[in-house]
């Protein structure tokens, strides 16, 4: 008799809570987001910790003074807030660093081909002009030091070159 007595006062304080937390909830709510808002910065987080609070109070009515229950939820919103800002902290602590931007697979095999390409149009191009091409864009070489190199005057290399160039424009746009 005493274990269906004490179910059925369990049933009856289960409503109580219900009710009396419905009540809360109703004139609490809207306040106790605003507060969570304000301390977490993030309207989302603060309705999930609000609601996590009414549960948690929901969980220990029977152990709560009913005066002071607004006063109660109020600190749970609170406690909760700090621990999700302490969860965010350790979050971003630990966050692992972005992956750098790879270049895809295929980047490697068109830049060789290309390289393969130009290599190949040089090839054809008059040995002078060749030579001149080279010195300029392979060793940063300057008109002058063109000059020098080849036993030329800075005017042939200047020739070599814009014709060199040009043949290459064209070997390079062909299909």
């Amino acid at each position: 008799m005493n274990s269906i007595a004490a179910v059925i006062g369990e049933q009856e304080s289960v409503i109580d809570a219900d009710t009396a937390l419905a009540e809360l909830y109703a004139g609490h709510y809207a306040r106790l987001v605003r507060l969570a808002v304000l301390l977490l910065r993030d309207q989302g987080l603060a309705e999930d910790v609000v609601q996590d609070s009414f549960v948690a109070v929901h969980q220990k009515w029977r152990r709560i003074d009913q005066g002071s229950a607004p006063a109660y939820l109020a600190r749970t919103v609170v406690n909760r807030s700090r621990s999700a800002l302490r969860h965010r902290t350790v979050v971003a602590r630990h966050r692992p660093e972005p992956l750098p931007d790879v270049a895809g697979a295929d980047v490697t095999v068109l830049a060789s081909e290309r390289r393969s390409a130009v290599i190949d149009a040089l090839a054809d191009l008059p040995t002078r002009q060749r030579e001149v091409l080279a010195l300029r864009y392979y060793l940063d070489y300057s008109e002058r030091e063109i000059a020098n190199a080849l036993g030329i005057s800075q005017g042939a290399v200047k020739a070599h070159a814009s014709r060199g160039a040009a043949a290459l424009r064209t070997s390079l746009e062909k299909p």
